[in-house]
């Protein structure tokens, strides 16, 4: 097996394509909606669209005067070096929790660059329902919360298991 595909390389390798997806749809929605209409998905409920994010998650401190670029820099860089560092300890039988943080890194470097190189993140895709309004958002953002949800999952109903399993291992 390629030494790429063992643990914690394969976690990163998964992180990588989340980066590559991320950036690939953000230039997509950039050429097709900048200057143009939204594209309807489903009518009503979902469409892609183009918006510029200066803050934080749901454009917060967005009006803060620039200095947040370089904040929301600084604690996503910190944070992704101490995501790297998590996968890398993780017992290599491990697949839930390192799939997720591999997904969390992916989607805060993916926005950490926008934000970087930019100084605000393009968001695309819009969920509404009449005149209620989910902030606009993009793969990066789906990536760190289907990432966070499985964190979540792993630590309620599952760390009990983990812990009895690396347990008995060390025991052996």
């Amino acid at each position: 097996m390629l030494n790429i595909l063992r643990a914690p390389w394969r976690w990163y390798l998964l992180s990588f394509v989340v980066i590559l997806l991320d950036v690939a749809t953000k230039v997509w929605a950039v050429d097709k909606f900048m200057y143009g209409p939204a594209m309807q998905i489903i009518p009503g409920l979902l469409q892609f669209t183009y918006a510029e994010n200066y803050g934080a998650a749901f454009s917060f401190l967005a009006d803060a005067g620039g200095w947040q670029r370089w904040f929301f820099g600084a604690v996503a860089l910190g944070f992704s070096a101490v995501v790297i560092l998590w996968i890398w300890r993780l017992p290599a039988v491990k697949r839930w929790e390192p799939a997720a943080l591999a997904l969390i890194l992916g989607g805060a470097i993916g926005n950490l660059w926008d934000r970087v190189v930019l100084g605000y993140v393009r968001d695309f895709i819009s969920v509404y329902y009449g005149n209620w309004h989910f902030p606009v958002f993009n793969v990066a953002d789906m990536a760190i919360s289907v990432g966070a949800a499985m964190l979540v999952i792993e630590l309620l109903f599952f760390s009990d298991r983990a812990n009895k399993t690396s347990e008995n291992s060390a025991e052996v």
